[in-house]
């Protein structure tokens, strides 16, 4: 006969476990509902998280798209400095020592006199366009078209050295004369080295970044005088450069706003030999 002492403890046994198996179906119940109200947190957080990403995406898209158009209007390297964080947009100037080269076209004037607008335009760009290429492929700082005029100057934001900024600069002018004379057209060219002037000028809602100073009104005189096909130097560039190209000193001129005779010198090396030297 089962001890009726075994009995009433195998009762309460079960009468326990059954208490602990209704505390686990109870705590299964609420787990189950907590993980279905969680689940459907982590889908609502996943929805978040993607249209999050769909929004970043969309603005980068927009980012893009909009410093596209903003590199157009900015030299390769300013443009690079200012997007690197390198460069901050304010305005702010600073003295170094630069490179400088202007450009025109041998009778612009009449040229555009025997053209129509649209003729004009096209032709003018075309040859700029070939221009900025070869400026942008010898890292020249593109400043500024002034009509059919080019000015590019070397040492900043980026340089190579005082020399080979100079040297650059010069076989730069070399590469623009052939490719001008491959269109059929004649540029000249002035080229001067000095401590100017750099920075961004303006207002805090228009600035622009460029170069002022003395050296830069010599490179403009120094243009004026040279002549069709020629890359006229001062003697601070030729210092510079005079041991890597081939020139030949010309007589003494005056340009307007300098009181004393300048030395000068014509670049009588092609662009392949002086490259050869480099």
């Amino acid at each position: 006969m089962p001890d009726e002492k075994e009995f009433k403890s195998l009762q309460k046994e079960i009468k326990i476990l059954k208490k602990k198996l209704n505390r686990s179906e109870a705590n299964r119940i609420t787990l189950e509902e907590m993980w279905d109200r969680n689940s459907r947190l982590f889908e609502t957080f996943n929805q978040e998280i993607e249209k999050q990403r769909e929004l970043i995406q969309q603005k980068s898209e927009q980012l893009e798209a909009l410093a596209t158009k903003l590199a157009k209007y900015l030299s390769p390297q300013v443009y690079n400095s200012i997007f690197s964080g390198e460069r901050e947009v304010k305005i702010e100037t600073y003295r170094k020592t630069l490179t400088i080269f202007f450009s025109d076209i041998v009778g612009f004037t009449s040229q555009s006199e025997e053209m129509d607008t649209n003729e004009l335009s096209l032709w003018l760009n075309q040859y700029l366009d070939r221009m900025a290429e070869i400026a942008i492929r010898y890292e020249g700082t593109l400043d500024k078209f002034i009509g059919d005029a080019v000015m590019v100057f070397f040492g900043d934001p980026t340089s190579e050295g005082e020399k080979k900024d100079a040297f650059n600069c010069v076989s730069m002018a070399m590469a623009m004369r052939q490719e001008a004379k491959n269109l059929g057209i004649k540029i000249r060219i002035g080229i001067n080295t000095g401590e100017c002037t750099v920075g961004n000028f303006g207002s805090e809602s228009r600035m622009e970044y460029t170069v002022i100073g003395a050296p830069v009104n010599l490179a403009s005189r120094l243009e004026s005088n040279s002549k069709p096909g020629q890359i006229l130097i001062s003697d601070a560039t030729y210092d510079l450069i005079g041991n890597f190209v081939q020139c030949e000193e010309r007589e003494l001129i005056k340009v307007k706003g300098i009181d004393r005779d300048l030395k000068t010198y014509w670049v009588t090396q092609d662009l392949l030999a002086a490259e050869t030297q480099a």
